[in-house]
């Protein structure tokens, strides 16, 4: 398998704050993807996240994710959540 490209742009996980997005996210971050994202509350997680310097947003529009060329979305996330 080949990796994937350090430079596909912003990736953004839509529910950054969970228990699995958030792990995902941290080893994106470690292996030198940019990573962002956003939560609808901040937590134990989001302050792990922005300490090793991942933005996170706290609410869920649709500009968060106007300079994401990737979004991921956490299985939690229901269909009409504006980021999608």
């Amino acid at each position: 398998m080949r990796p994937a490209p350090l430079d596909i742009g912003n990736i953004h996980f839509v529910g950054i704050g969970g228990i699995g997005m958030s792990g995902i996210a941290e080893v994106m971050h470690n292996l030198g993807y940019k990573v962002q994202g956003s939560d609808l509350a901040d937590s134990a997680n989001v302050k792990r996240l922005k300490a090793l310097g991942i933005k996170v947003f706290i609410g869920q529009k649709a500009e968060n994710v106007k300079d994401a060329q990737v979004v991921v979305v956490s299985s939690a996330i229901r269909p009409e959540n504006p980021e999608l």
